[in-house]
């Protein structure tokens, strides 16, 4: 085998390794520092992935512009404030009724 024979043969196996080697390491320094994120390793392995299946490239994106979305009034989550046009009123978030002082 030349050298080039050599390289890419051994590549799959020794990225495999690096990568499971990094994974540990970065589990090792999560437990310790409590850290939040998305580790390199996972990263690694979506962009790999990505490269081989065109629908986890889609998945990504979707992923990353979701992120992007901010919570609506109406994702399940009670109103801060509101405006109602039929009675004229008005509620604000954390005041008082708006007779009372």
């Amino acid at each position: 085998m030349d050298p080039v024979e050599t390289l890419l043969a051994w590549s799959i196996p020794v990225g495999t390794l690096l990568m499971v080697a990094v994974g540990v390491v970065e589990l090792v320094r999560a437990r310790r520092r409590k850290r939040a994120g998305t580790p390199l390793t996972a990263t690694y392995l979506n962009e790999v992935t990505a490269m081989f299946y065109g629908t986890k490239r889609r998945e990504l994106e979707h992923r990353a512009s979701v992120e992007m979305l901010r919570d609506e009034e109406g994702d399940n989550a009670p109103p801060a404030y509101g405006i109602d046009l039929d009675r004229g009123t008005v509620t604000l978030p954390g005041g008082r009724a708006s007779g009372t002082r």
